[in-house]
């Protein structure tokens, strides 16, 4: 007997949506059987918007949620919309109602109890009455900050104290991001929308220091802390989406603080700009544990965010599919990995 396919339907095709309709489209046992669009891009072709051509692949029509999204029409829906759960939360609700698990690319979503306790509470109970799963994960937080820092202390007798470093370049990324991180600004400007709230930043500190505690059994004695401050550039800087004068705001250095018993635990440390290599700065990713034993980890240059985002919510499908109903961060599943077979041969039957 034919074995089906894994379906999957993507909610949102913008650069995130997009490539991992790339994605999916070149691996075995898995199809994508809707897409989720809105204005323009409804009625028209997915292929129309991805990098891959159609070729003698059956189409798919963009169409509006309530077009496509049916109860059980798929294995999994692959949100990829927001950046907080606050926004994403109907859309997950009503897949989850539908009795479709859910992986969400919100930055929030990685770790929702940290800032939004109610909802992820709301999340789990919806997920458990459906008999269905909703993961949040992504490169940063989901990742590189977090679940492979939790890796790591596993060689670990005890932990005394972490660093978790990101130098990455913004350049590919496009027009919204440019304007969250304040890219092209003046520094009073830089100051005033940091202060007000205008410019989000890195979105995942809060998410990826709870992740960390709870997985080491820590308790935060306080709110994490987190600070913003403009990186200024002495050079021209041009980018695909923004172009910067010497003097003006290239980039947006973050650092975000954990404390346990009043105590500095667990400290982050994101600088991000466009074209960095253009001032000296070679990008990386680097995991300072203090411990028994110490453990230093570098990557050099750092693991592309938009790529690796696209991998980490395709490769956890089988995990989703596999793992018990509710609300799951990826402390809970088993850890990601690059799918080069079959997908179905990883799905587990009842």
């Amino acid at each position: 007997m034919e074995r089906e396919n894994v379906k999957v339907i993507i909610w949102g095709l913008g650069a995130m949506g997009g490539g991992m309709a790339d994605m999916l489209l070149k691996k075995k046992g898995v199809e994508i059987v809707g897409v989720v669009g809105r204005g323009e891009k409804v009625g028209k072709s997915m292929y129309d918007f991805i990098k891959t051509e159609r070729g003698n692949r059956p189409d798919v029509i963009i169409g509006t949620h309530e077009d496509v999204i049916k109860e059980k029409a798929a294995d999994v829906v692959l949100i990829c919309t927001d950046s907080f759960t606050r926004n994403t939360f109907d859309k997950i609700k009503y897949c989850l109602e539908r009795k479709i698990n859910v992986i969400s690319s919100a930055e929030e979503m990685a770790y929702p109890q940290a800032k939004e306790p109610e909802l992820a509470a709301e999340m789990d109970r919806i997920a458990k009455e459906n008999g269905v799963t909703v993961l949040g994960t992504g490169i940063n937080p989901g990742l590189i900050m977090d679940l492979l820092v939790v890796c790591l202390t596993g060689a670990c007798i005890d932990v005394d104290h972490i660093i978790a470093r990101r130098v990455n370049s913004l350049s590919p990324f496009g027009p919204a991001v440019m304007h969250e991180q304040g890219i092209g600004t003046t520094v009073e400007e830089f100051k005033e929308g940091a202060a007000s709230g205008k410019l989000a930043g890195h979105v995942g500190f809060n998410e990826s220091i709870h992740m960390i505690a709870d997985a080491l059994g820590w308790k935060l004695s306080s709110e994490v802390k987190q600070t913003m401050e403009p990186i200024v550039t002495n050079v021209y800087r041009k980018a695909p989406y923004a172009e910067v004068q010497p003097g003006y705001v290239a980039g947006c250095a973050m650092k975000g603080y954990g404390y346990v018993d009043g105590e500095l635990k667990i400290e982050m440390d994101h600088p991000q700009q466009i074209e960095p290599e253009l001032e000296g700065t070679e990008t990386g990713d680097y995991i300072i544990i203090k411990g028994t034993p110490n453990i230093n980890m570098s990557n050099k240059p750092e693991v592309p965010g938009g790529i690796g985002t696209i991998a980490m919510c395709v490769n956890m499908i089988p995990h989703v599919i596999n793992a018990k109903p509710g609300l799951k961060t990826m402390i809970d599943l088993p850890v990601p990995r690059a799918i080069m077979g079959d997908m179905r041969d990883l799905i587990e039957r009842d």
